[in-house]
């Protein structure tokens, strides 16, 4: 999207102005920018007054992707996802009565890191997560059975982040790590 596009005219929205600070931050974060490109466009940033002026300031940087989001969700019976799947940023998994089965192992992830959103009701769950995947489980919580989880020791740089959050409430959640990695042709 167009800095100078929704009418903006010649006033500067705040939000505006932060979205390209927050892109000339990322770009220096992946190393698209040097320390001093960063800062020097950052004033220009902060210093614009129009649209078009803020437009030149973020010339030039990888395009923003959207950030992708995904729900399943079932009252009762089997989630099941396997195989070659897109896996987005943000999943958010929901089911009263049934079991969840989410094998990420030949997944295609829309980033270096996803987060899972768990929202099980009295069924259990099993994901299993590439060979090379880091495993976070620091926003879930587990109600009636423990958490069946065992890193994989070490894993290997470059891999996927997956964060596992939300809640488990009568069922058990195990996590594995896939016994090989699939080859990407």
């Amino acid at each position: 999207m167009s800095l100078t596009s929704g009418g903006l005219g010649g006033a500067l929205p705040e939000e505006v102005r932060d979205g390209a600070v927050r892109r000339l931050q990322e770009a220096y974060a992946a190393g698209a920018l040097t320390y001093e490109e960063m800062d020097r466009r950052l004033g220009r940033a902060l210093e614009a007054g129009t649209p078009a002026e803020l437009e030149a300031v973020v010339a030039g940087l990888p395009v923003e992707a959207p950030a992708s989001t995904g729900v399943i969700v079932a009252a009762g019976g089997r989630i099941t996802r396997r195989g070659a799947w897109r896996v987005p940023r943000f999943l958010k998994v929901g089911s009263a009565f049934g079991r969840v089965r989410l094998d990420l192992s030949r997944a295609v992830f829309d980033g270096p890191e996803v987060e899972i959103a768990l929202e099980l009701g009295t069924g259990g769950a099993r994901i299993v997560v590439p060979r090379d995947a880091v495993v976070e489980l620091d926003g879930l919580t587990t109600g009636w059975k423990d958490l069946r989880y065992r890193p994989r020791q070490p894993s290997r740089p470059g891999g996927p982040v997956v964060r596992v959050t939300g809640a488990v409430g009568f069922g058990r959640l195990r996590i594995r790590h896939a016994w090989f990695r699939w080859r990407q042709r």
